[in-house]
């Protein structure tokens, strides 16, 4: 028989060795490791895939072995980022493990949490910025105009469909106006741009302030995004005598306090 503290001696070693190879495949240069986070963001999009479309998918009989299968392989990946993480408190205090914490119990329990859904979809802001997605897929575009761009439309996407699953938790099959998701994601589109067509309008005083809250927002991510299309690229170079973070590509000088600069280039 085996001797049950070289079993345990044995299981300790071998979390180490996982934790090195799991941080050689998320944050190596190697080409095994670019393939590995090219599989991971391919099956970051399939889960944000389904998460939209999941309003459309809960009548359907084999939804809830879906949810649950999907459910399995987020546990998956979030327990592998941690172990891949240099400490697993820090990697527990980043904004994006809490949403895909939240995503994950939204899976786990469909029927208790099925009117807060629709926030899974802010797995779409997450994967937009994390670093995993630009070191691998974007590293072309790292630190330039098109990853602001990508960013900005990431935000507004992601919520236009958070705030169409509100209204449609909210007011669908309550409301005459909105009978489906089509037309709770239609009236968030109008109210967004304000368009404001008037033919579905959400009822009572919280009505009106969620309408004005999507208006106001919609407006300021859609001049958010108008600004990273038209405004001067500036490139992200830190100044070190004052800090400033941002300069024109071929800034000699700081603007700020007129330090020398070396910003790199590929000319």
């Amino acid at each position: 028989m085996t001797d049950p503290a070289v079993e345990d001696l044995a299981k300790r070693r071998r979390l180490p060795r996982l934790r090195v190879r799991l941080r050689e495949l998320y944050h190596g240069k190697s080409p095994e490791a670019v393939r590995f986070r090219l599989w991971v963001i391919a099956i970051d999009l399939l889960l944000i895939a389904f998460f939209i479309a999941a309003p459309f998918l809960r009548d359907f009989p084999a939804y809830l072995f879906v949810d649950y299968a999907v459910a399995f392989v987020l546990a998956g990946e979030l327990a592998a980022r941690a172990l891949a993480d240099t400490s697993v408190k820090t990697f527990a205090r980043r904004f994006s493990v809490w949403i895909d914490v939240f995503v994950l119990l939204t899976l786990l329990f469909p029927l208790w949490l099925f009117n807060l859904a629709f926030l899974r979809v802010l797995r779409l802001w997450s994967l937009a910025h994390s670093e995993i997605f630009w070191e691998t897929v974007g590293r072309r575009y790292d630190d330039t105009r098109v990853e602001d761009i990508s960013k900005a439309l990431a935000t507004l996407i992601t919520f236009v469909f958070v705030t169409t699953g509100f209204v449609y938790a909210g007011f669908a099959r309550t409301h005459p106006g909105i009978d489906g998701y089509v037309d709770a994601l239609y009236f968030t589109v109008t109210t967004l741009t304000t368009t404001g067509f008037g033919d579905i309008t959400l009822p009572g005083a919280w009505g009106k302030l969620l309408t004005i809250v999507i208006m106001i927002s919609g407006i300021t991510l859609f001049v958010r995004f108008a600004q990273t299309l038209i405004r001067p690229y500036k490139v992200r170079f830190t100044c070190e005598a004052c800090g400033l973070m941002r300069h024109d590509p071929d800034a000699v000088h700081c603007k700020a306090c007129g330090g020398l600069l070396n910003i790199p280039n590929e000319e």
